[in-house]
């Protein structure tokens, strides 16, 4: 068993529910978060407010799930962003689970 993590911003996140359920992936977890690039100097400095709130909305979702599991969905997030027009791509890194209860 591993931890699945993926971040998506807003207008993909029932493109990574869709994704999850094609890679068998029944239960996971999710969290509204704020996404940031760290802007250029000359970003900084043009904006009337810079010391505004400027994270993108995104969404974290977590899942203990098999490894079987997770390179389909990989795979089906490489063929996802390999379409996509944005700089904005779905993210996912899996981390072992040493201990589990």
């Amino acid at each position: 068993m591993k931890l699945l993590i993926v971040t998506v911003v807003e207008q993909f996140e029932k493109d990574i529910i869709r994704l999850f359920k094609m890679a068998k992936i029944e239960s996971y977890s999710g969290s509204d978060i704020d996404g940031y690039k760290n802007p250029t100097s000359i970003l900084k400095t043009s904006s009337w407010f810079p010391s505004e709130k400027g994270g993108v909305e995104s969404s974290l979702f977590f899942s203990f799930t098999e490894e079987e599991n997770i390179d389909l969905l990989f795979g089906l997030i490489k063929d996802f962003n390999s379409k996509l027009e944005t700089n904005n791509p779905i993210k996912a890194v899996v981390v072992p689970i040493e201990k589990q209860i």
